[in-house]
């Protein structure tokens, strides 16, 4: 078969954006970098689309679910609300 008709698909590597010498490190408090991994209706948003590593993909759930659990987060959104603000307004990094 022939090849002519067929483009080549480039695809550019994936990096992992907690892995590297200034990363931001997982924290179940910090919740505006946990906030981009959480998906419109609330689903923890899977690795093969935000490129991040196995061991920092569960980290990174594990402090999604503590901050849940904390109640910093909330576990669904339900439809026709806004989408939840992440900014810590109570953090003294900030």
């Amino acid at each position: 078969m022939s090849d002519l008709g067929k483009k080549t698909f480039f695809r550019r590597p994936k990096s992992c954006p907690f892995t590297g010498e200034h990363a931001p490190e997982i924290d179940w408090k910090d919740l505006k970098t946990l906030g981009r991994y959480i998906s419109e209706r609330g689903k923890i948003t899977p690795s093969r689309i935000t490129a991040v590593s196995n061991k920092k993909q569960r980290e990174l759930a594990t402090a999604i679910k503590r901050s849940r659990y904390m109640a910093l987060m909330p576990y669904l959104r339900i439809e026709g609300e806004q989408r939840p603000s992440y900014d810590n307004k109570y953090d003294k990094r900030s």
